[in-house]
């Protein structure tokens, strides 16, 4: 166990020892978000930017994802601390119980009404009508992954993060295998073509589900039992909402207005979208590290918290943000680096491709105030319980600032496609003073487990 006593160089090696796996994991997602663009770039412009947009709906539910998991990792990790495998049991329970009800709703949405989704986010025909056979056999997807996501968060809480990075990697290589077998037709297969990136989805999903199905009845500190979902602990549950949803609220907060960027470009042209198709991809690289560093800190100081070991807790946040800081910094280094890589990547108009050049630069810097204002407000504040701060601050700086600024930018000022996304791009730089006074307060640092 990790222990305040042991400095800097425990805490690094620490970091080493779950960061790693993790990285890897977001490796390989980003190579199989890559591989989706560089296929789909194959079968046309349409198709590449209608799995992007259609993606959006999956990127909102990954967000949804991602609060329950902030919930249960805030929880789970100072009780792992703690040595309280039971509560901890109980705390995954609670979370399955909103993951299975929210996917189940957006299980409908897409399948019995993809035209609405897609109708929010291009008024395009052509992209709407490629996107809406993708959402609906997607959809199923989602119901494997509101078991899996809640099962392999827990798993990492309690620094099992070598299963979750293997479940999880060998979902998405088999992903990327089925999609160039049904995007292209290869071993007999129909050539489904967009249809075919969906269809590869499903079958990933559903064999990651089965894996941590078959996993949960191995001997190990912590399993999965029907009955947590069924009863209602009381304490627990009212615990578990406290610190959730505003970690939830602020995951959907953020993530909505990331997607009504993709509105906003979605109704200029087809030629920005394409780009910003691939300008993620070029982000999610980039981020790859600094974000998994991330959450490794964030079970880390979580379970230091738990376990009453709070005497460097201080000086382990700060080194642990100068480190993140740093990898996001070696990260716009790789997309530099990486720019004639991301160029081959699709087969783009010249309009797009000189939207692509500007809006890689753009990143370059963007996401070093990501990864500084990600570790503080979902790794730092969220181990010690505090997530009601990052929400209320995400409401205002882009709900009050940056999407009212695209919008005005776009449809008011008429301004250029790349000013518009530069304009956009300057939301996490605005809220990292306020980020950086909340921290030195360290009102965040809070043992929040019970005695039960």
């Amino acid at each position: 166990m990790y222990t305040a006593t042991k400095g800097s160089s425990s805490f690094n090696k620490d970091i080493l020892r779950l960061a790693v796996p993790i990285v890897l994991q977001n490796i390989v997602t980003t190579a199989v978000n890559s591989a989706d663009v560089i296929m789909l770039g194959f079968v046309g412009q349409d198709a590449l930017s209608a799995g992007s947009l259609a993606n959006q709906v999956m990127f909102i539910l990954n967000l949804v994802y991602t609060g329950i998991s902030s919930g249960v990792i805030m929880l789970a990790a100072q009780y792992w601390g703690k040595k309280d495998t039971k509560t901890i049991e109980h705390i995954m329970g609670i979370g399955m119980q909103l993951s299975i009800f929210i996917s189940s709703m957006f299980f409908i949405m897409a399948f019995f009404f993809p035209h609405v989704l897609m109708g929010i986010f291009t008024n395009d025909v052509n992209l709407i009508t490629a996107g809406i056979p993708y959402l609906r056999m997607v959809s199923f997807s989602y119901l494997f992954m509101s078991f899996s996501q809640v099962y392999l968060c827990a798993m990492r809480s309690i620094e099992r993060v070598h299963f979750s990075t293997v479940t999880n990697a060998v979902a998405l290589i088999l992903n990327i295998i089925f999609n160039a077998v049904f995007i292209f037709g290869l071993f007999g297969a129909p050539k489904l073509g967009i249809l075919g990136v969906a269809l590869a989805t499903v079958i990933a999903r559903g064999i990651e589900f089965t894996i941590c199905v078959i996993d949960n009845f191995i001997p190990k500190a912590i399993h999965f039992h029907i009955k947590n979902v069924l009863e209602v602990n009381k304490i627990l549950f009212f615990d578990f909402m406290k610190y959730s949803l505003p970690a939830f609220g602020n995951e959907i907060v953020w993530g909505v207005a990331f997607s009504m960027y993709s509105v906003i470009m979605g109704h200029l042209d087809s030629d920005i979208v394409a780009a910003n198709a691939v300008v993620v991809v070029a982000r999610n690289l980039g981020t790859v590290a600094c974000f998994g560093i991330a959450d490794a800190g964030a079970i880390i100081l979580g379970k230091s918290i738990g376990s009453g070991n709070t005497d460097t807790i201080k000086s382990d946040s700060s080194h642990f943000v100068k480190i993140t800081s740093m990898s996001a910094v070696v990260g716009g280094i790789v997309i530099f680096l990486l720019r004639p890589v991301f160029f081959t990547m699709a087969d783009l108009t010249p309009t797009a491709q000189s939207y692509l050049s500007i809006m890689l630069f753009i990143n370059m810097y963007y996401i070093v105030g990501q990864a500084f204002n990600t570790a503080m407000i979902c790794g730092v504040f969220r181990s010690g319980g505090d997530s009601k701060w990052g929400f209320f601050c995400d409401i205002i700086d882009m709900w009050c600032y940056s999407v009212p600024l695209g919008f005005i930018s776009a449809f008011v000022l008429k301004l250029p496609p790349t000013w518009v996304y530069f304009l956009i791009c300057t939301d996490e730089f605005v809220k990292i003073p306020f980020v950086y006074k909340h921290y030195k307060s360290y009102k965040w640092l809070k043992n929040i487990t019970r005695d039960f």
